[in-house]
C-alpha cells in the first residue's frame, strides 16, 4: 500500500485472497477492527492503519510476479487433470502457489511465455481486452499456407463460432509452414481454430511475446523468473 488512502475492502480482498463482496460481508458483521474502532462500509485506510480481523493482525499482501517459459504437455490449472502434470509443478517450494494465478492460459499441447501473480488489478490489465496487450506466437502448420489463406486471415478476417479473429500473420521462412502470429485478443484457442478454418492443423505453437514481456528475459534455458511489473 501507497501513502494514498485506499479502500479498506480492496485491502482485505488483496491480503485475505478473497472478494470485495465477502470483504464488505466480513466488515457488514463487525469482524474487522481499524485502529481498534469497527470498521465501516466504504471505510479508506492508510498505511500506518492496524487493521484486525477475527482478532488475527492482517499485513499488506506481497505482490509475486513470475515469467514461466511453459513446456508442452502440462495444463495452465491448479487441479490436475487426471494424469497430466500442471504449471504449478514446475514452481519453487515456498512460492505460495495457492495464491497465484495464471495470466493468459495456454492450452496443454502449447508451450511459451506465461505469467502467473497473487496481483488482481495486474492480471486484468494484461488479460482485458480493452488494454490491448500484444502477443506473439511462433506456430507450424502441416502444410505451406496458400497466399490467398494468408490475406484472408490479415486483411479479411475469418470468422469463427464465437467471433471475428483479429490475427496478423507473418512468414518466417520460405517453407510457408512457420509463422508468426501476433494477436491482442484471447479467444480460446484461437490460433489453432483460425488455421482449422482454412484447412490447416496447427502442430506446434509457442508464444515468445506477452505485451512488454518476452521469452528472452528467461535466457533460454531458465523455466521460471521472478519479476518486477
Amino acid at each position: 500500500m501507497d501513502n494514498k488512502p485506499t479502500r479498506l475492502n480492496k485491502f482485505l480482498a488483496l491480503s485475505l485472497g478473497i472478494s470485495r463482496r465477502q470483504a464488505d460481508e466480513l466488515i457488514n458483521k463487525n469482524k474487522v477492527l481499524v485502529n481498534n474502532i469497527p470498521a465501516k462500509l466504504g471505510q479508506r485506510i492508510n498505511k500506518e492503519d492496524k487493521v484486525v480481523v477475527n482478532e488475527k493482525l492482517i499485513k499488506e499482501q506481497e505482490f509475486i510476479y513470475y515469467l514461466l517459459n511453459k513446456p508442452v504437455g502440462y495444463v495452465s490449472s491448479r487441479k490436475q487433470q487426471g494424469d497430466r502434470p500442471t504449471i504449478y509443478d514446475l514452481l519453487p517450494e515456498g512460492s505460495l502457489k495457492d495464491n497465484l494465478k495464471p495470466v493468459g492460459r495456454l492450452d496443454q499441447n502449447s508451450e511459451g511465455l506465461m505469467l502467473l501473480t497473487n496481483d488482481g488489478d495486474f492480471a486484468y490489465k494484461m488479460t482485458h481486452p480493452s488494454f490491448q496487450k500484444n502477443k506473439e506466437y511462433e506456430v507450424f502448420i502441416d502444410k505451406p499456407l496458400e497466399p490467398l489463406h494468408q490475406q484472408m486471415i490479415n486483411d479479411f478476417k475469418i470468422t469463427l463460432e464465437d467471433g471475428k479473429s483479429n490475427l496478423l500473420i507473418e512468414r518466417l521462412d520460405d517453407s510457408r509452414k512457420f509463422w508468426k502470429v501476433t494477436m491482442s485478443e484471447g479467444k480460446k484457442r484461437q490460433i489453432r481454430r483460425t488455421f482449422l478454418a482454412l484447412g490447416y492443423k496447427v502442430l506446434t505453437l509457442k508464444r515468445t511475446v506477452f505485451g512488454p514481456y518476452s521469452l528472452e528475459e528467461l535466457k533460454g534455458k531458465l523455466l521460471i523468473k521472478t519479476i518486477k511489473k
